[in-house]
């Protein structure tokens, strides 16, 4: 039974309602009653208000925080994102939700790096910082020339702690793995 934790709230699927009141008739009941609380298709808490990135954790459980979103969560830049960022498989179903963003990954490099993390109490999927720093460098293209000091330069603050063994190992996985290698030797070691 897939279902999120957060301060003794629980938010639930629609199959997990299913499971526990046996059809939607009983869980409309359940609504009504204000046992539960439909937070929005397909997923219900037992609080009429759940964080949103709770909802977005539950909603995509197979989905990685990356980019902008990982970059905030781990402390390299103070920018907030406006759309959670989400890496899936290659072959996965588009996400039709207007508030993810959507990255498609090597399904052979889709859990590198994956770790779990505790923001705003709901614990979700994100890439580390190594992981990340690579994802910095793999599309440097696609952000502000600004946006992408900020975090390099928070990442040289940090190199000390991170693993770079790891980040060797997570390279030989990625594409443009040559030019990966060459800025970090350039950028950032």
């Amino acid at each position: 039974m897939f279902y999120l934790d957060y301060k003794k709230n629980m938010l639930l699927t629609y199959q997990n309602c299913k499971e526990k009141y046996g059809s939607q008739y009983e869980i409309t009941k359940a609504i009504k009653a204000e046992e539960i609380f439909k937070l929005e298709k397909g997923i219900y808490s037992t609080q009429p208000h759940e964080p949103e990135i709770a909802i977005i954790a539950v909603k995509y459980p197979d989905a990685i925080f990356t980019l902008n979103s990982a970059f905030y969560y781990h402390n390299l830049t103070d920018t907030i994102p406006d759309y959670y960022y989400l890496a899936t498989e290659k072959n996965a179903y588009q996400i039709t939700d207007k508030r993810v963003v959507q990255k498609y990954e090597n399904s052979k490099a889709l859990d590198l790096g994956v770790i779990t993390m505790e923001q705003d109490g709901a614990q979700i999927k994100i890439y580390n910082k190594e992981r990340m720093l690579l994802e910095l460098i793999r599309n440097k293209n696609n952000f502000s020339f600004d946006y992408y000091k900020e975090i390099l330069n928070n990442y040289r603050k940090i190199i000390h702690e991170l693993n770079i063994q790891d980040i060797q190992d997570y390279a030989d996985y990625l594409p443009k793995n040559k030019m990966i290698m060459e800025t970090l030797r350039l950028e950032v070691f």
